[in-house]
Formats: structure tokens, sequence, C-alpha cells
């Protein structure tokens, strides 16, 4: 948590020095990205960064887990407005298409994503990592348990190894299109959101005998 010196900073400096986070981080990784370029850019002391955090590790938890958190709360958006009327397997395709459009009209969302998967300092990356995974668990985990309460994932399915599988999915098609040397199987390197929708549904197949109920 930020401490309270962060907290009686104006509002419009708070969201000026997220922003830049984001950006620095998104581009240079959070082990090798510049606080210095940030609080330039910010427009503030760097010595002011450790006024408002604790340390860099809390600095970083704290940018993921905002930009983590706007788009939990946009795919959340996204997925209230899907037909629930529908098999599993349909509206896992349409939250996985609507996943691929949102990265690829968030560009900045999408680059801390992929700093919070590549990033190569192991304790750095294990806090950002459980940092973002929680919120997609706190999606994934009551979805997949309304879905097998009402019979449309079989019984005996397990649970867990289906979350983890979609834990996989989801980095894997934010940044496959947009980063080389993710993706030689399907070639989603450069592909557009409508583009990308066939190795969306392949996927979906391919897991699909995990779930899918007994006829």
């Amino acid at each position: 948590m930020p401490t309270s010196t962060w907290f009686r900073l104006n509002v419009d400096k708070r969201e000026r020095v997220l922003e830049v986070a984001m950006r620095e981080f998104g581009e240079h990784g959070y082990s090798t990205g510049s606080l210095n370029t940030i609080a330039r850019e910010a427009g503030i002391a760097k010595g002011s960064l450790f006024q408002y955090f604790n340390d860099k590790l809390e600095f970083f938890a704290f940018v993921c887990d905002e930009a983590s958190r706007r788009t939990r709360e946009e795919m959340e958006r996204r997925i209230s407005r899907l037909e629930f009327d529908q098999p599993f397997d349909e509206w896992l395709f349409d939250v996985l298409c609507d996943w691929t459009e949102f990265m690829a009209d968030h560009p900045l969302e999408r680059a801390v994503t992929a700093a919070t998967n590549f990033e190569l300092d192991n304790n750095v990356r294990s806090v950002v990592r459980d940092t973002a995974n929680q919120h997609y668990l706190r999606v994934i985990h009551p979805t997949l348990k309304y879905w097998k309460e009402i019979g449309q994932i079989r019984e005996d399915a397990d649970l867990d190894v289906l979350a983890t599988l979609i834990l996989t999915i989801l980095p894997f098609l934010a940044l496959a299109p947009y980063y080389d040397g993710l993706d030689p199987v399907f070639g989603l390197r450069g592909r557009t959101p409508a583009e990308q929708r066939p190795v969306v549904r392949q996927l979906i197949s391919g897991i699909r005998p995990m779930f899918a109920p007994g006829k």
C-alpha cells in the first residue's frame, strides 16, 4: 500500500505518476525501468517516490495492481453484457474475443501485461505476477463455479486445472499478436482481433473435452 503522503497528493498528479510509470515499465520492464525518468516526466523529485512508497517493490506492485484493476473492471463490464443463456464454450469464446479486442485497443495496459509476464528479476516477477493473478482469479474462479453449478461444466471437471489453463491462455492471447517469438504454432503475430478469432475457437475446441458435459 502507498503511504498516506501519496493519498494527500493531488489526484491529477497521482494519475500522472501512474501513467508515466505504466509507460516506462511497459517499455523497459519493472526492474530495468528508470525511476529518474518517471520522476522527471511526472514532474516530481525522485526522492518523492519514496515518500509515497516504502520501496521499489511496493511501487512496482502498486503500478501493476492499478493496471490490472483497470483491465479487470473493463472486462467485468464487457462480460456483464454477454449472454449467459448459451453453452459455456460459446460464452468463453465471446469473453476471449472481447479480451483480444481490449488488448488491441489499450496498448498501455497491454504493455504492462507484457512487463509483468516478461520480468526477469525473480523477486520482482513474483510480486507483480501474484498481484496480477489475483485480479484474473477474482473473475475466473466464480465464473467457472457458476457454469459448473448450472451443468455447463461436467461434474468431474477439475476447476483448478481449467483455471490454470485460462490463466495461461489470457496472456498468450494478449501478447502473441504484438511480440515476436511467442507463438510458433498459430502465427498470431500481427493478426487483428478479427483474424485471431479462428485461433480462439481452436483453442477452446482443444480444451473442450476437459469440461464439456456428457451427452
